[in-house]
């Protein structure tokens, strides 16, 4: 049910977000990018009457309790964006809750449970327990199957999706089902492993997918291109495909030097690649800007080296400039979509790299699946 359909006045919500944000040495927010992409959620809730229990994971204390990870901050920066006070406390605060007053749990995570839900099943029956609706809104964690995102909805009969939720579905449908062509995916980062699935999903969907980034060299050693020292996933196949593109030339790095090669002449022994090259650049450009649709994760280099940034904010100067309909996910994409300035000239940027890529392999998430009776 449509969260605006749900009855909620004088009633205890209990809502997921995402505030899984970054925090300095002296435990200060440095980007409160998450927090502010659930106010639409939360000020609506409030403006209905309902009080509010919020709750979210933040780092990765490992299940113990490690005030390093805590979200004392987040509420203390909730406070001043919602211009409300924002409780911080356990769930024992929750009973004593008034209409309009919010309340911002500990971090799911000191709670091995919450990753780990067959741990204790009691936790997520605890965490049900102090409400009578529940929303998730936190599209980031949608893919995980912990116990605040498949396991508390068990409980309730009334439940719903977030705005921020809703629209980043809506978003990933319009590419699955009806995107305006040419479509093009642009996939960069790491790990070839880890983007397979969206690879093969998308190849039936995409018109082009420019690969990039460390995931490229796999798909070059493959086909017999000297990669030298470039990292490569040596048990992974890569899934082929016409509509695949693969760098033409690559900057690379031997001891802090730095040379370009063509890919005919393969990258020599003793160096890395690091970037996509200059004319690999201009091609994904033109591709891009030949584009109705344009869908980007993982960035085509080792951007946060000024050496080696030209392909990736080469590419997002291209998104920037195109007409056509422009999505980012994943925190490296979004963080260069930030250093290059460019982020207001993106159409959409999603909160869930790792989400968006999952629900574009599956087609839908275990944390949309459990708002679902």
């Amino acid at each position: 049910m449509p969260l605006k359909d749900l009855p909620i006045n004088g009633k205890k919500v209990l809502m997921r977000v995402d505030f899984n944000t970054p925090l300095n040495d002296q435990g200060e927010v440095t980007d409160d990018a998450r927090i502010k992409a659930a106010l639409p959620t939360i000020e609506w809730i409030l403006s209905q009457g309902a009080s509010l229990i919020l709750m979210s994971h933040l780092g990765r204390p490992k299940g113990e309790k490690n005030l390093k990870y805590t979200l004392r901050p987040v509420a203390e920066r909730l406070s001043e964006l919602l211009k409300e006070p924002v409780q911080f406390s356990g769930l024992d605060k929750a009973a004593d809750l008034k209409p309009g007053e919010v309340l911002l749990l500990e971090n799911l995570r000191f709670n091995p449970a919450e990753e780990n839900p067959d741990l204790d099943p009691g936790f997520a029956k605890e965490l049900a327990s102090v409400a009578d609706v529940y929303v998730n809104d936190a599209f980031g964690t949608a893919h995980r199957k912990h116990s605040s995102v498949t396991e508390v909805p068990k409980y309730f009969r009334q439940k719903a999706a977030g705005f921020l939720m809703e629209k980043e579905i809506e978003v990933l449908k319009r590419l699955m089902e009806n995107p305006t062509r040419p479509f093009v995916v642009i996939l960069g980062g790491i790990k070839l492993s880890t983007k397979l699935g969206v690879v093969k999903a998308l190849s039936d969907k995409a018109d082009k997918i420019l690969i990039g980034g460390a995931m490229a060299y796999t798909y070059l050693k493959d086909r017999g291109v000297k990669v030298g020292d470039s990292l490569v996933e040596n048990d992974v196949e890569p899934f082929k495909t016409d509509k695949i593109e693969l760098p033409i030339d690559v900057v690379a790095e031997k001891h802090g030097e730095t040379a370009t090669f063509s890919v005919k002449e393969g990258i020599p022994d003793g160096y890395q690649g690091m970037d996509i090259g200059p004319e690999t650049t201009k091609r994904f450009c033109d591709e891009i800007l030949k584009a109705k649709t344009v869908f980007w994760n993982g960035p085509m280099g080792k951007f946060e080296d000024p050496r080696f940034s030209n392909g990736t904010f080469g590419v997002m100067q291209a998104l920037a400039d195109t007409d056509a309909y422009t999505l980012i996910g994943g925190g490296d994409s979004l963080l260069a979509a930030k250093e290059s300035g460019l982020s207001e000239k993106i159409d959409h940027l999603s909160t869930g790299g790792g989400a968006s890529l999952k629900f574009l392999e599956k087609g839908s998430l275990p944390g949309v699946e459990s708002l679902v009776d």
